[in-house]
């Protein structure tokens, strides 16, 4: 078993890393909030840090999941970032979704300093997090993806190495721009069954068995349909990670303008009160028969 340190134990990261403490994994955690980090201590035993590189110090492995570029710049070449502890050799794993232009910076940084980095975003929600059925797009060398899948199984379905360090990062754009789409086309199939007086239950199960049937129509159709919005990956979220994506088209010379239009949407979902609802609640914006 490894000796990991896990940054970040939010509604993602506080799950993964339950997992691994399961999986027998010798655990140091750090949180911004040290209260976080002691109440999953007592959970699940292991150490709180009070910094990320106090986390490191003893570790191989560093697993992160933070927020933002600048919150994971600042957990890893900060100054009490975790680049300055880990032991050379040490491999860094990266769950947050960010930008790519910072993930390949931090792979450059890191094989300066003799250390391995891996982009790993991930997909499926606070419930495959807590489920461990989580899937992993990674970046980087093929030597430290596969050293690291042997850490992120404890909490993954499905791992799948995407390229060079920053693809995770584009690949998880794409798993995002399409998520956009699906959604927008399954609100205005709803507000269009309801318009037209059609029964809910009955409409789902005439559709999800067949060409329309999308992850987002069998988990969220339903609770759309009742106007549940308080769980879930948050609008706010999708917000941040569509711009992402927009900024990578301008860069790479792609056009995404379903993914802009359905951006703006998400604006008027924040305006209208629902920035923590659900991503389902882009129905919100669509008048109601």
């Amino acid at each position: 078993m490894a000796k990991i340190a896990f940054i970040g134990l939010g509604v993602m990261g506080g799950p993964m890393a339950g997992h691994l403490a399961r999986a027998g994994h010798e655990l140091s955690v750090f949180n911004r909030s040290m209260g976080k980090s002691q109440a999953w201590v007592d959970r699940y035993g292991g150490i709180a840090a009070t910094s990320p590189a106090q986390a490191a110090e003893e570790a191989d492995i560093v697993v992160s999941c933070v927020g933002t570029d600048d919150d994971l710049e600042a957990v890893t070449i900060g100054r009490d970032g975790a680049f300055r502890t880990l032991r050379t050799g040490g491999l860094f794993i990266d769950h947050t979704t960010v930008s790519a232009r910072i993930s390949r910076q931090l792979g450059l940084e890191a094989e300066t300093r003799g250390l391995h980095f891996v982009d790993a975003p991930v997909s499926g929600g606070q419930a495959g997090a807590e489920n461990g059925k989580l899937s992993v797009m990674c970046g980087g060398s093929e030597a430290a993806v596969a050293a690291a899948k042997l850490v992120m199984e404890a909490y993954s379905a499905r791992i799948v190495h995407c390229g060079p360090t920053g693809s995770g990062q584009v690949t998880k754009m794409v798993n995002q721009i399409c998520i956009a789409g699906v959604l927008e086309g399954v609100s205005e199939g709803l507000r269009f069954a309801q318009a037209a007086g059609l029964d809910l239950d009955a409409v789902f199960e005439a559709i999800s068995g067949g060409a329309a049937q999308s992850w987002q129509m069998d988990n969220r159709w339903k609770s759309m349909s009742e106007d549940r919005f308080d769980f879930g990956f948050a609008v706010e979220w999708m917000r941040k990670d569509l711009g992402l994506a927009l900024d990578e088209a301008r860069s790479i010379g792609a056009t995404l303008p379903v993914t802009a239009l359905v951006d703006q949407y998400y604006a008027e979902v924040v305006q209208m009160g629902g920035g923590r609802n659900d991503t389902s609640a882009l129905v919100r914006r669509l008048r109601k028969p």
